[in-house]
């Protein structure tokens, strides 16, 4: 069955989150706040695009994103519920080695955060 990627990576002052569908196709890129207000918001998030796309969810969470707290609610929630069959959610350190082209443009750059769903969450 085919899934989507997912990359969150918490920053000093905001979150990126991007999902792929597929190694060539990012099909939503957004900044949010940096630690989100409710203690269920990620897999909140994660269930919605699930939902909306008909289809798993395969997430990774950048554990040594600059700026990053293990004192936010995205880490405690990352490991108090696993998903179930709509999406999983994975701790991988934050890496970079392939370049791509965006099509969603306007919100700045997150090649580094493409990779990193490509060469973890992809495999």
């Amino acid at each position: 069955m085919k899934s989507i990627w997912m990359g969150i990576a918490p920053g000093l002052t905001t979150t990126r989150v991007v999902a792929m569908a597929g190694p060539s196709e990012t099909i939503l890129k957004a900044h949010l706040s940096r630690d989100p207000v409710h203690p269920r918001a990620l897999g909140t998030l994660l269930e919605a695009l699930a939902l909306w796309q008909g289809q798993p969810v395969r997430a990774a969470l950048c554990a040594d994103a600059p700026g990053f707290s293990c004192d936010s609610n995205l880490c405690r929630e990352a490991f108090l519920d696993d998903g179930g069959a709509l999406y999983n959610l994975v701790w991988v350190p934050a890496g970079a080695h392939r370049q791509r082209r965006h099509r969603l443009h306007g919100l700045g750059s997150f090649q580094d955060l493409e990779r990193l769903v490509l060469e973890t969450v992809a495999r």
